[in-house]
């Protein structure tokens, strides 16, 4: 099916995939809020597939790329799922090199090919990347965005933190790291990365989430990681906390930007769906690599 754009559906047809993907909205209410705008010979089944995600559309660097090393590693998270594997990417160049690392934490679906690809791409830029897979505990991503998101719904919540908390202590120690970790997360990841920086202030460097959930007020004073932050101005739910993120981040002096991409939905990265925004998207990378380079370079 060729990709359709954002401005091709109704705004209220792209709040219930948004309030559906975040499981605010069980299938059977989003599919009959769905068919209010199946007209003209549009079924309900022909919507819901353009709003689903198309993973054909995301790989911008080939798995075999030969700029890059990828490999499947496992690690240890005993105060998490216990066992977590995940996808590490490097350049492929440079094998006595020490890379800034960069931590990659995926959506409420686990490591989809999306987020795969979004390593790749880390790796090409000469950053070590490290995408940690919250599903492994369970079988790892079933390959469906759909499965894999009532999977994660099984999860603990602070389970999962605990899991990425032991991949930054990870690379930061990792023998082809620099000893500088960034973080850089989507959706449910952004929030992750909001977390970490609070509770890792000593080990994370520099942190972009990308349409996150906000720590609590309280825990702001613990943040002393840089964070470059990335919203969408009709993200509702997450721009609802933004400003009162700012403001806190600026009173404990948090070394911070915060960028709001006019126009745009949650989820505008992902180049998967009808949300992506492509000039939005390529902005804001351009904004995270150069956060990361800042901050990252030993």
């Amino acid at each position: 099916m060729p990709r359709k754009t954002a401005n091709q559906f109704d705004q209220r047809v792209l709040d219930l995939y948004d309030d559906f993907a975040h499981g605010r909205l069980s299938r059977r209410d989003y599919v009959k809020g769905l068919a209010a705008f199946a007209v003209g010979g549009l079924t309900v089944e022909a919507l819901e597939e353009s709003l689903s995600p198309n993973y054909a559309w995301a790989e911008q660097v080939k798995a075999d790329d030969p700029r890059i090393v990828t490999e499947t590693i496992s690690y240890d998270s005993p105060e998490g799922g216990g066992k977590i594997s995940g996808l590490l990417a490097r350049p492929a160049d440079g094998d006595a090199t020490k890379f800034p690392a960069v931590l990659v934490i995926h959506e409420n679906r686990g490591l989809n090919p999306y987020i795969a690809d979004v390593t790749r791409r880390l790796a090409t830029e000469g950053f070590l990347a490290f995408a940690p897979d919250a599903l492994s505990p369970l079988g790892g991503y079933p390959g469906n965005d759909d499965e894999g998101r009532a999977m994660q719904s099984k999860r603990d919540r602070n389970e999962m933190t605990q899991d990425f908390i032991a991949a930054a202590k990870l690379l930061d120690t990792h023998a082809l790291s620099n000893g500088k970790v960034g973080a850089v997360g989507f959706c449910f990841g952004g929030g992750v990365v909001n977390q970490l920086a609070v509770q890792l202030p000593d080990v994370l460097d520099a942190g972009v989430p990308f349409y996150g959930s906000q720590p609590a007020t309280s825990d702001v004073a613990k943040i002393k990681t840089p964070l470059s932050i990335q919203n969408a101005e009709l993200d509702r739910r997450i721009m609802g906390g933004a400003e009162a993120f700012n403001e806190a981040l600026a009173a404990n002096n948090v070394p911070y930007e915060s960028h709001v991409y006019p126009g745009v939905n949650h989820g505008f990265h992902n180049d998967t769906t009808p949300r992506y925004d492509e000039a939005a998207a390529e902005l804001a990378w351009k904004r995270t690599l150069a956060w990361f380079n800042k901050y990252l370079q030993a």
